[in-house]
Formats: structure tokens, C-alpha cells, sequence
């Protein structure tokens, strides 16, 4: 075999190997590329890596308030998405229906906005997906949380169908690009033995924003308190009015170092982690040295291709790709498949009027919010794998048991809540450890990416699951075929469990770049 054809920077070599002052963090080497490279054959030139401790800084990291900030400033998002589909299920008979409603619309084509929604949701993951592994992480939580705001405000000004289709499918793609470039910064940000709890706490919000949106809409929602044609557009500002709160807390969250170092910002990158650390230090807090030998040598990494993440994707990491695959597309089924249709069975089978399927949501989302609360630790203590796998089948379990009682009609609408408190408590951390699992087993330079890609096809499998589910439903006289559509579903989240259990990752603990070592980082050529 030929000999591979290195190539040296030679300016690197009459360059002092440490800069004054002398820093062990951060020093410019000389570097052999090999020609044959990605990295070679993607910008034709050599270059030089830095070696950092940027990482194993921040994971060795005490929580302290700057982390506070970050979870309350960052984690808002998964709050607004629950108060936005949950105001939507509420207002959409005030909207559309048989007496044509505000819009003077059918049903079915009311219903069809929360489609809208849902695919600007998955438009926006995509397009700011790209751009956050792009531009990095701060631009863009900034520019999605506006796009939000603005159109969903407006969405409330909406004059007919359309219009108020239009400004919900932008305002979805403001909340679909927060969850991609959200995610991926809360993993750069989060000390490694923290990193689970946090994830699963932050997604679980989604249910805080549910019960908040609940609870609202009784008074804005009751016509005998507000107007019709008012309390319904009332409710689009809600969401808008915590994110302006927001907003300026944002303002003090930094760049994710971690991104920075693999595009050629290492110094501002220490620069951002030497502000971190001055203040915990004046919170009163010790920090621990750091081992040199946990520091890590990257590369200014450029903009990956479509064709690339493909690769990393479908050929380097297979078995992960169809662990996030199987974990995201399943709980999105169940969780759409009954959420979505709750009010319909509460009405078909039970006899609850409308205005009165509000009080069965409250408890339905404060149960979905204290699973990943209450069990989010043991996702960093007993670790992801078991976890992951034991709240999928445990969920499994107990859906399918609930929905036999359904079917010989021995539970009433109140006890069959209840029992679907039971096992979303379950379920909802399992789905939380779906986001967190994706957000964390693939390379930072695809990070947010690869989350929109799973994003989207959860959304995808969420979408049809309300239409299937609300055949099965019919007109409430026959049990039999939703029973069938809950044994299903069951079957999913167990399929999802038996994946966890073969293909799971064990990530708890470990840094970013141990669970999946960045593309950026160098590996010497005849390695």
C-alpha cells in the first residue's frame, strides 16, 4: 500500500506551542492532515487543532445559580408548546363545528389547524436545526423565541380560517426550531451527572403548560364570563406574555462552549467558561481541578453536508439511530393517539359535556408532569438504559389493563382518569428520555439536527395517530375497537422498552464527548 501523503501547516511550526500566558487549556499544535480526509477534501487546506479542557470544565461544574438560570430561561419552551396544543384542543369547538363556530367552518377542517401547527413544528426543527449546528445555539434560541411570540400574538388578530392557519404554522415553526437549538444547549450547558435529571424535568414542563392552559381556559373559555369571539383570542396571548418575560433572561445565557471550540472560537469559548466558573466562585462555591488528561483535541469543523449526517446517521450509528427511532415514534403515537381524542371519549362513552372536559385535563397533566419530576434521578443514578426500558414496559403494562377495565365498562370517567394518571406517570418520563436520549448519543456537530430529524418523525407519527384513534372512537356505542387502538398502543411503548433494553446506551455520567466524540475532534492520520 501507498504511503499516506501527510501534509504540516508550517507557520504552526515557528509559532510557541503556548501562548503567554502559558495555558495547558488551550494550545495551538501542528497538525498531519491526511489529504484523503473529509475534513482535507472540504476546505483543501491543513489545519491546527487546539487542545481544550473546555468540556470536563463545565461537567466538573457544582449546580449552582447560572445552571437555575439556564433551566428557567431555556426550559420555558416546553411550557409554551403545552399551553399552545392544549389551548388549541380547548378553542377548536369555539372555532369550527357543526353550527360553524366562530369561522363559520366544519369540524374536520378546524381540526386540520392543529395539523398546521404541528407540521410548522416540524419545518421549524429542520430549518433552525441546521442553522443552530451552523450558527450556534445562542442566535438561534433567540430568533425561534421570537418567531413565536410574534406570530402567535398575531394569530389571535386572525380575521378567517386562513389567516389564522397561516400565523399558527409560523408560530409552530418557532416553537419546532426551539426544540432542536433548546436541547442541544441544555446538554452543552448541564454538568454530565446532572444532565439526565434535568433533561427529563425540562420536557416534562410540557404538562405544566397543559395544566396551565386547562385551568386558564375554564374562565377564558366560560361564555358566561367572557365573550365568545374574545376569550378565545385572549388565550393566543397567554404563551406570548411568559415568553416576553423571558425574553430578557435569555439575553444572559451564553454560547454553548462546547460548540464553539469545534468552530474555531476556542479562546471565547474559555473566555465564556472562565465567566461561568467567577460566578459560581461568587456564589461561595469551591471548584475542583480539573486532569489534564481529560482535555480534548479539536479542529475548526466545517458546516456538515445533508450527505454527511446521512452517514453518521444510517452507517456509523445505525443501532443509535434505531434506538431514537423506535423511542420517539412510539411515545408520540400514544401520547397523540390519547391526549388529542381524551375529550371525545370523556363525551362519546361518558356523557361529559364540553365545557366540562377541561376539569379531566387538569389532573390528567399534573400527573404527566410529576413522573418526570419524581423519577428524572434515577435516570443519572440507576442509569438510562434500565430506566428508559422499565418506564416504557411498565407504561405498556398498565395501559393495556386500564384499557381492558374500559372494556367491560367497569370504570367510570373519573376512575379511568385516575388510572391514565397512573400510567402517564409512567409514560411521560419515558417519553422525556426519548428527547433526552436523542439530544445526547449523537456528535455535537450534528446535535440539533439530529434532533429535528427524530422531532419531525415523531411529529409525523403523532399526527395520523388522533385520525386513526378517532375512528376507533366512532359514535361511543361500541368499546371493542378502541380497546383494540389501546392494546396497540401498548404494544408500541413495549416494543419501545425491548429496544431500550438491546440497543440503550449507557450515558449516564459520562460527558458529551465520551457517549458520542465529536466529529471535530482530531485523530492523528495513521490512526
Amino acid at each position: 500500500m501507498a504511503p499516506v501523503r501527510r501534509r504540516t501547516d508550517r507557520r504552526a511550526l515557528f509559532r510557541p506551542l503556548c501562548p503567554s500566558p502559558c495555558s495547558a487549556r488551550h494550545i495551538a499544535v501542528p497538525v498531519a492532515v491526511d489529504r484523503r480526509g473529509p475534513l482535507m477534501s472540504a476546505i483543501g487546506a491543513p489545519v491546527e487543532s487546539v487542545r481544550s479542557l473546555v468540556p470536563a470544565r463545565l461537567d466538573r461544574l457544582p449546580w449552582s445559580k447560572f445552571h437555575w438560570l439556564v433551566v428557567v430561561a431555556l426550559g420555558i419552551t416546553w411550557i409554551l408548546d403545552g399551553i399552545e396544543v392544549q389551548f388549541a384542543s380547548l378553542i377548536a369547538p369555539v372555532l369550527g363545528g357543526p353550527d360553524g363556530g366562530v369561522f363559520d367552518v366544519s369540524t374536520a377542517t378546524i381540526s386540520r389547524t392543529a395539523t398546521v401547527y404541528l407540521a410548522g413544528e416540524v419545518v421549524g426543527a429542520l430549518v433552525f436545526g441546521r442553522l443552530s449546528d451552523k450558527l450556534g445555539r445562542r442566535r438561534l434560541f433567540l430568533v425561534t423565541l421570537g418567531i413565536y411570540l410574534v406570530f402567535n400574538g398575531l394569530a389571535g388578530f386572525s380575521w378567517d380560517i386562513w389567516s389564522f392557519s397561516v400565523l399558527r404554522f409560523l408560530a409552530g415553526c418557532g416553537i419546532g426550531g426551539e426544540y432542536a437549538a433548546i436541547n442541544s444547549a441544555i446538554d452543552e450547558l448541564i454538568p454530565a451527572r446532572y444532565r439526565g435529571r434535568v433533561d427529563i424535568a425540562i420536557n416534562g414542563t410540557y404538562w405544566a403548560g397543559a395544566a396551565i392552559a386547562a385551568s386558564v381556559g375554564l374562565v377564558l373559555l366560560d361564555t358566561s364570563i367572557v365573550p365568545t369571539n374574545i376569550g378565545w383570542r385572549i388565550s393566543l396571548f397567554v404563551g406570548p406574555l411568559i415568553g416576553i418575560a423571558i425574553w430578557q433572561l435569555r439575553k444572559h445565557i451564553p454560547e454553548s462552549p462546547r460548540w464553539m471550540i469545534s468552530h474555531g472560537q476556542a479562546e471565547a469559548a474559555e473566555a465564556v467558561v472562565d465567566g461561568i466558573e467567577q460566578r459560581v466562585r461568587s456564589d461561595g462555591q469551591d471548584l475542583p481541578e480539573v486532569d489534564e488528561r481529560q482535555a480534548l483535541e479539536v479542529r475548526d469543523y466545517p458546516s456538515i453536508s445533508y450527505r454527511a449526517i446521512a452517514r453518521v446517521l444510517f452507517r456509523d450509528f445505525r443501532s443509535r439511530t434505531v434506538l431514537g427511532f423506535t423511542l420517539m415514534v412510539t411515545q408520540s403515537f400514544l401520547y397523540n393517539a390519547i391526549f388529542f381524542t381524551y375529550a371525545q371519549v370523556l363525551t362519546n362513552f361518558f356523557g361529559i359535556s364540553t365545557s366540562r372536559t377541561a376539569l379531566f385535563f387538569i389532573p390528567f397533566a399534573i400527573g404527566n408532569l410529576a413522573g418526570p419530576l419524581l423519577l428524572g434521578h434515577l435516570f443519572d443514578t440507576l442509569g438510562r438504559r434500565k430506566m428508559i426500558a422499565g418506564t416504557y414496559l411498565v407504561s405498556a403494562v398498565l395501559l393495556a389493563v386500564s384499557g381492558y377495565l374500559f372494556y367491560l365498562d367497569k370504570v367510570s370517567a373519573t376512575s379511568l382518569t385516575i388510572l391514565w394518571c397512573v400510567v402517564f406517570f409512567f409514560a411521560s418520563a419515558g417519553a422525556s428520555s426519548g428527547y433526552l436520549t436523542v439530544s445526547e448519543i449523537f456528535p455535537l456537530e450534528l446535535r440539533s439536527q439530529a434532533i429535528a430529524f427524530f422531532f419531525g418523525f415523531s411529529q409525523i407519527a403523532g399526527a395520523i395517530a388522533p385520525s386513526i384513534f378517532g375512528q376507533l372512537i366512532g359514535d361511543g356505542n361500541d368499546r371493542g375497537p378502541l380497546f383494540g387502538g389501546y392494546l396497540f398502543g401498548a404494544a408500541l411503548m413495549a416494543v419501545g422498552g425491548i429496544v431500550a433494553i438491546v440497543l440503550g446506551v449507557d450515558a449516564e455520567g459520562k460527558s458529551l464527548e465520551d457517549v458520542a466524540t465529536p466529529l471535530s475532534a482530531f485523530q492523528p492520520a495513521n490512526a
